[in-house]
């Protein structure tokens, strides 16, 4: 009733739903289910479907501002070996350092980018990020060697990874609490399709021009997200006299972050040595094994999002860790095609399901107001488990072989098990965060 006296009031009164109601009522408001919602206007509800649709306007937006950014990451990924190799005539060290040097300042940016989103807007760091994306395909073109590169990838890490963090809480804020799992997911798919559109389309570009093309592009998409990006809304706003305002880390994401990157070391075996560890079974086929790994990822986020919500966090992140553990076991043993490519689905489905799982239990544990150093901290996490998980898994297969990589990643994996249990226990009767007031 309650509801509808609001939405009635709105449709009469014909001002703009930012103005018309507070965001405690806007809260409420977005918290409605979606089958509710026909034909753009629910009859139940008079201007409700109006403020729906404008909060998914909102995702989209913030998706293709993301993608948009990730497209950047993804054109240069397989073209920058190439040029460090080739026209700058560097060796192997050289390569290793410009392709790590990006994690560096992601993982650094991300805890800082999630301050600034929670102390200035999510909006204005996500546009930060997208101009310092930019600034680094512009430093390509500077003939500076490899240094300039090495330059290059520093700022896109800090781009990339202001963008991510910023939008990750932005996108928490549209979304109804029973639905940010979901959310969440499918938030995370940005990233997947400019990491899966990306390579294609910087090796056509290279192949019908030449790498000042490729430049361009890496250039030009983030400054399109920028462009987006100012014409989406921001609800959230600012609280200054908050007693974490200094806070750069979130103790509340520490444990689940833990989780994520012993996680990700099982990411990292999987793009390291799936190709190398079949070749050396004689089975082959590694790049069509990875695919099916990667289309698992997508289709379990699509269309098992909703399990997070349903069944909880802490559960689901429990069952995706011990199925990713599985399926990196059966990998190592594989003895055929078949085997191998059952492994790599079932290990693409667990994996798709831990990072919504423990992000949603990071959100739910923090208020509005410090969910950007929230995702900056557990987010960070994922750079921590790929800069250490690929060394490691290549460790593990230098004294053991390629099967002991995956035995290793899938004992990360089971480790991750251990970690859920404890944020169980320290979870029961633990209060939700009040919300922030309007």
């Amino acid at each position: 009733m309650h509801t509808r006296r609001h939405a009635g009031t709105l449709s009469r009164s014909g001002r703009p739903w930012r103005r018309a109601l507070s965001s405690a009522a806007l809260e409420r408001l977005l918290i409605v289910d979606h089958c509710a919602i026909v034909g753009g206007q629910d009859k139940r509800t008079g201007g409700l479907a109006g403020r729906f649709s404008a909060a998914q306007a909102a995702f989209a937006g913030i998706f293709i501002v993301t993608g948009l950014g990730l497209l950047s990451v993804g054109a240069t990924l397989p073209i920058l070996p190439r040029y460090v190799s080739g026209p700058l005539g560097g060796g192997d060290l050289e390569v290793g350092i410009v392709t790590g040097a990006f994690a560096i300042t992601g993982l650094a940016c991300r805890p800082l980018a999630g301050h600034l989103a929670d102390r200035r807007g999510r909006k204005r760091v996500v546009l930060v990020g997208s101009l310092l994306t930019a600034v680094s395909g512009l430093l390509l073109f500077v003939p500076a060697g490899i240094v300039g590169v090495i330059a290059s990838r520093l700022f896109l890490g800090a781009g990339e990874g202001a963008v991510y963090t910023a939008g990750s809480a932005w996108i928490v804020d549209l979304a109804p609490p029973e639905r940010r799992g979901r959310i969440i997911g499918l938030y995370g798919l940005a990233i997947w399709g400019g990491l899966a559109l990306g390579p294609p389309l910087g090796e056509l570009v290279l192949h019908a021009s030449s790498f000042d093309w490729v430049w361009a592009v890496a250039t030009a998409a983030p400054l399109l997200g920028a462009l987006v990006a100012i014409r989406i809304p921001e609800r959230f706003r600012p609280r200054h006299d908050y007693e974490y305002e200094r806070a750069l880390l979130a103790r509340e994401a520490l444990r689940p972050g833990l989780g994520l990157a012993l996680g990700i070391v099982g990411y990292a075996a999987m793009a390291a040595f799936v190709v190398l560890h079949l070749d050396q079974r004689a089975i082959g086929h590694g790049a069509a094994v990875f695919a099916a790994f990667a289309v698992s990822v997508v289709a379990m986020r699509v269309v098992g999002g909703w399990l997070p919500d349903r069944y909880g966090s802490i559960r689901c992140a429990i069952g995706a860790a011990l199925v990713e553990a599985a399926g990196l076991v059966v990998i190592a043993a594989a003895d055929s095609f078949a085997a191998a490519l059952i492994g790599a689905m079932a290990m693409g489905a667990g994996f798709s399901l831990l990072f919504p799982s423990l992000a949603l239990l990071v959100v739910n544990r923090v208020p509005e107001e410090r969910r950007g150093v929230a995702m900056g901290t557990f987010t960070a996490f994922f750079d921590l488990g790929m800069g250490v998980g690929g060394p490691l898994a290549g460790a593990a297969a230098a004294l053991g072989g390629y099967s002991a990589a995956f035995a290793l990643a899938a004992a990360c994996a089971l480790a991750t098990v251990a970690v859920a249990l404890t944020l169980r226990r320290a979870s029961a009767g633990l209060p939700a965060p009040a919300p922030a007031p309007p």
